[in-house]
């Protein structure tokens, strides 16, 4: 362990070196620019991996060491199309099974993480599609893989953000794993309409140590005529997200389905992060809400009166 404590570090410092913004991210300052790099993104996930910064202190019971205990909650409410949710679906069994992550994955502190895979929608729409499991390579990670190629996506009605959220929290109780931080990673395409109030779940959750980081999907906007926030980014980074190096990957279009799950599962198991391109991620917003992050309650209320 003791080994593997010095790679990480030495990785770590080579990250600082690399990329100048990885000393500011490291110090937990979150004074970067609001839409980084994969580089520093990256580097601001392995600051709360590695617990640099303030967060809270939670207890790890589990036997089994692990980087990262990651939830994937995915969105299938009916504002999704069936070829969203297959791409959505598709997006994430390419990314887990991504040399890239898995080469990330190798290059951590213990070398392996633990993940599990939600679809939600409503307050009591959540189901558990594909059990914790350890990824630590290609079979394991292929074998996790196949579980979610082997089910149909559903499509369910309201979306509770908040609920998924809650329920994500419960999954990290009593798994078995004892990891060096806790994500739940929520992608969706619209606002919390049901449940308590997204920003209470949100806070919740961190009180707990968890970090939430998100994927909002802001593809077709809903055909059913429930006005939708038009800025679901925004929405996103200002009321969904939060906890130690949050971040989340706006998706704007179909081609880039792959890309971002990739992007954002990557820069969440990262040690030694590659060179993009161009930046995709955006940090947590600080200060007052831009959007309402009751926007989606109070249009069904003004809609249907409940």
């Amino acid at each position: 362990m003791a080994h593997s404590v010095r790679r990480g570090a030495r990785a770590m410092a080579e990250t600082a070196m690399t990329y100048p913004c990885a000393q500011h991210i490291r110090a937990a300052t979150g004074r970067c620019i609001r839409a980084v790099p994969w580089a520093a993104a990256a580097g601001l996930a392995l600051a709360a991996a590695l617990g640099l910064g303030a967060r809270p202190a939670v207890a790890r019971d589990g036997p089994t060491e692990v980087d990262v205990e990651l939830v994937l909650a995915v969105d299938v409410s009916y504002s999704m199309d069936a070829e969203e949710q297959a791409l959505q679906r598709q997006g994430y069994i390419d990314a887990l099974t991504a040399p890239q992550v898995l080469e990330a994955i190798s290059k951590g502190i213990v070398g392996r993480i633990a993940v599990t895979y939600v679809e939600w929608a409503g307050t009591s729409s959540q189901e558990v599609v594909a059990k914790w499991a350890v990824i630590d390579g290609k079979a394991s990670a292929e074998a996790f893989a196949a579980q979610l190629a082997d089910r149909t996506p559903r499509r369910l009605y309201r979306t509770s953000i908040s609920g998924a959220i809650d329920f994500a929290s419960t999954l990290f109780e009593g798994n078995g794993f004892n990891g060096l931080k806790r994500v739940i990673d929520i992608s969706g395409d619209g606002s919390n309409n049901q449940g308590r109030p997204v920003t209470a779940a949100r806070d919740d959750a961190v009180a707990k140590g968890i970090t939430i980081n998100g994927l909002p999907l802001m593809l077709n906007r809903p055909a059913t005529g429930f006005p939708e926030i038009e800025r679901l980014d925004w929405y996103y980074s200002d009321c969904v997200i939060g906890g130690p190096g949050a971040f989340m990957v706006p998706m704007r279009d179909r081609e880039q389905f792959a890309e971002a799950i990739r992007t954002k599962i990557l820069t969440e198991v990262s040690l030694a992060p590659p060179m993009p391109d161009e930046g995709l991620i955006v940090k947590v917003q600080s200060g007052e809400p831009r959007v309402s992050c009751l926007f989606g309650e109070r249009m069904w209320q003004q809609r249907w009166g409940n």
